[in-house]
């Protein structure tokens, strides 16, 4: 009688076994991206590389070219620090206090009603659509700039009519003037005859103000064994939340590993959305409960992506307004409390470009409270002043690095400025 129960208990515990080593394997699957892998960063110079679309990747920790900027006293923080606590990290259902952080598998085969994993577009040629994306602002600025600069000798009149045509597309004061200045110095050295020599002359003044010097690369490659930290920071609206989850699919695509930290906690469908952006692609998400303390879920991000050995570690911080005080020294401390933990390698700020030069007093402000290294600008097919791009570049003295075309998924593309203002005109 005894022998059958043995068997029983042996069968039931050879089965758990089974079903243990089938959730580790499927918890370590990779997403199928149907084509190989460019391992081109073991062979790229400087610790990074550009991938075939055009973005560029490389590795933290050092200098970043900048345009000059004052400098302004760094914030005095009003609130104390706290210590981080206990990671909850993306639950597919609600948990009561767990004490030990949970990894919700990216591509669970038990639970078919959790959202099946994207295939994500190629990268490649998301720069071609660029031109197709700024019709709006090549009617604005590029054929309006054209035709003046193509009817041959210009008065002052002409001048001031180019002067109100870039002011008109959001270009800015400081870089209408130097573009007016150097058009001028470059006409009067070397007139132009006819349309095609007016495009040229202004496709090289246009592009020389965008400074393409700049090192414009993503810091999202991991360093001296830890995985790059990314802050993306902004006011709600802009394509926030939205971005972080499209940077993460150009990473996936690219071979990467990626976590997420939900540290936007302020608004309630933040940490849904992020990590529904995330099992898209197979991205696990670290999220605290609503209204935690941002700086703390932030913090366990960093030290989830240490743990379990990502490649990059990308922050998505609580949206807020400009204006108020105490929010954006909030936003100073959640940069504190993670450099605890690792140096953030880069601070991604979002703006939206159809609201124009309002957009530049929210950078202004971001830029006081965290050291922004580049800007993404959202909804630029929406907009006719393209010529926002200048002028942001202008006020931060940092690049433009990403730009929103669209509201698809794979609608984010890295920033040439040869082939933006080509698009322009």
């Amino acid at each position: 009688m005894e022998t059958p129960i043995i068997i029983a208990i042996v069968a039931v515990l050879v089965l758990a076994a089974l079903v243990a080593i089938g959730l580790v394997l499927a918890r370590r699957r990779r997403v199928s991206l149907g084509a190989k892998q460019d391992k081109a960063i073991e062979q790229a110079d400087k610790g990074g590389y550009q991938t075939k679309a055009g973005f560029d990747f490389s590795q933290g920790g050092g200098d970043t070219a900048t345009l000059e900027r004052e400098p302004v006293p760094a914030p005095t923080p009003t609130e104390p620090e706290s210590a981080p606590s206990e990671p909850e990290i993306a639950p597919t259902e609600p948990e009561s206090a767990p004490s030990e952080p949970e990894i919700a598998p990216s591509e669970p085969e038990i639970a078919p009603t959790e959202p099946a994993l994207d295939e994500i577009a190629p990268t490649a040629g998301r720069l071609g659509r660029l031109r197709g994306r700024l019709a709006r602002s090549q009617g604005a600025l590029g054929k309006s700039m054209l035709g003046l600069l193509g009817g041959g000798d210009l008065d002052e009149e002409s001048w001031e009519e180019i002067e109100d045509t870039l002011l008109m597309a959001d270009v800015g004061t400081t870089a209408t003037m130097a573009i007016t200045d150097r058009l001028r110095t470059d006409l009067a050295a070397n007139p132009v005859h006819d349309s095609a020599q007016a495009r040229a002359v202004l496709k090289r003044v246009l592009t020389d103000q965008l400074h393409p010097e700049l090192d414009r690369s993503i810091k999202a490659l991991p360093h001296d064994g830890r995985p790059a930290v990314v802050l993306v920071v902004g006011v709600n609206g802009t394509g926030k939340t939205t971005t972080t989850g499209k940077l993460a699919r150009v990473l996936v695509a690219d071979g990467r590993r990626v976590l997420l930290g939900a540290a936007d906690t302020f608004r309630a469908a933040a940490a849904d959305q992020l990590q529904t952006w995330g099992e898209r692609v197979g991205a696990d998400t670290v999220r605290g409960k609503e209204a935690a303390d941002p700086a703390s879920v932030a913090f366990d991000a960093v030290a989830t992506g240490i743990d379990t050995g990502v490649d990059v570690v990308i922050v998505d911080t609580a949206g807020r307004l400009h204006t108020k005080t105490g929010l954006m020294d909030e936003l100073g401390k959640v940069k504190r409390v993670v450099e605890k933990k690792a140096d953030v390698d880069e601070v991604l700020l979002v703006l939206d470009a159809t609201i124009g030069q309002n957009g530049l007093t929210q950078a202004r402000v971001f830029a006081d409270v965290v050291d922004i290294t580049g800007v993404v600008l959202t909804k630029l097919d929406g907009t006719a002043k393209g010529g926002i791009v200048f002028a942001v570049q202008e006020e931060l003295g940092v690049p433009v690095k990403l730009v929103g075309l669209g509201e698809g998924a794979d609608d984010l593309a890295p920033f040439d400025p040869a082939a933006f203002v080509d698009a322009l005109l």
